[in-house]
């Protein structure tokens, strides 16, 4: 496995919900110090008429380019009779660290959590392109809400979360600015395409070539070109007025990259944005050895939120 996607400091260096809700949490977290939820090391009691289970999904995406698709996603389904509220996890570039601990550990809390494959990855169909990762984003919220599936799965589709990890936590923040709707934003060690897009021609293409395994269509060199060509348009900054709605939890590590979502914290509570959660660990970019702290940070930031 190569490393994750900005996990070279060095090189990253270079560069609303329902009235029944709790009030968007606010403050620090000290991820020393916070209470570790049960349901991270304790599974629900079993519910035979309502069992925990996992749903495989096929998400419609790219009408809009002209080449239509299902791409790949999995829910993770909350025992008890529901609706539950429910959490879109997006996983970065390529995606190698997925997560899945963390989608198993809020589900035991009583969510729902979905993941997915972008276009082009992890065998979803289609060319991998950065644009398409929040559209894909916005796809996978549009299926969940539709009725039919929400029954089907049994999501309250108006407590909607999305997060993502690195690439997936910009992904999120494009598609959570547009939707407007979402009861929160978690980001988890964002690397800000826009940001990253600046690089230097040769340390990005350097960064692309060994973050492309599991992407189909597309060379280093082609996915350099794309970001640079998008720069303005994947920069997370101009989204702040529309984030200053959305409760956020925003963690960092030390991986070089936690500027990226300092800045747009900070445009954010620029424009008036108060529900605003952050924390910081010090490990690196995939939290290799803070995993118990990540889900505990994230489990409760919901149980706040009110899931």
């Amino acid at each position: 496995m190569r490393r994750h996607l900005f996990a070279t400091a060095a090189l990253a260096a270079a560069l609303c919900a329902s009235t029944t809700w709790a009030k968007a949490p606010a403050g620090v977290i000290d991820l020393a110090t916070q209470t570790v939820p049960a349901a991270i090391g304790t599974d629900p009691t079993p519910d035979p008429q309502h069992p925990a289970r996992m749903a495989v999904l096929h998400i419609p995406t790219g009408a809009r380019s002209g080449h239509p698709v299902e791409i790949n996603g999995v829910a993770y389904l909350a025992a008890g009779a529901g609706p539950h509220p429910t959490l879109l996890l997006l996983h970065g570039l390529p995606g190698n660290e997925k997560n899945l601990d963390l989608a198993q550990a809020v589900r035991r809390a009583g969510w729902n959590v979905v993941t997915m494959n972008y276009r082009g990855s992890w065998g979803s169909p289609g060319s991998f392109r950065f644009a398409n990762n929040p559209e894909d984003a916005a796809a996978a919220l549009a299926y969940l809400r539709d009725p039919a599936h929400a029954q089907d799965l049994g999501i309250d589709t108006w407590h909607l979360v999305i997060a993502g990890h690195s690439m997936g936590a910009w992904a999120a923040t494009q598609a959570a600015a547009k939707d407007g709707k979402l009861a929160g934003l978690i980001l988890i060690s964002m690397g800000d395409m826009g940001i990253v897009a600046h690089l230097p021609h040769d340390k990005l293409v350097a960064l692309t070539a060994d973050n492309r395994e599991a992407l189909d269509g597309v060379t280093a060199e082609s996915m350099a070109k794309d970001l640079e060509t998008h720069a303005e348009a994947f920069a997370t900054g101009p989204l702040a007025p529309a984030l200053a709605g959305t409760p956020l939890l925003a963690l960092t590590s030390d991986d070089g990259l936690a500027s990226h979502t300092d800045a747009l914290v900070a445009s954010i509570r620029a424009h008036g944005g108060t529900g605003i959660t952050t924390g910081h660990a010090a490990t690196d970019h995939g939290w290799s050895d803070h995993r118990i702290a990540l889900e505990a940070a994230v489990i409760n930031w919901l149980r706040k939120l009110g899931g």
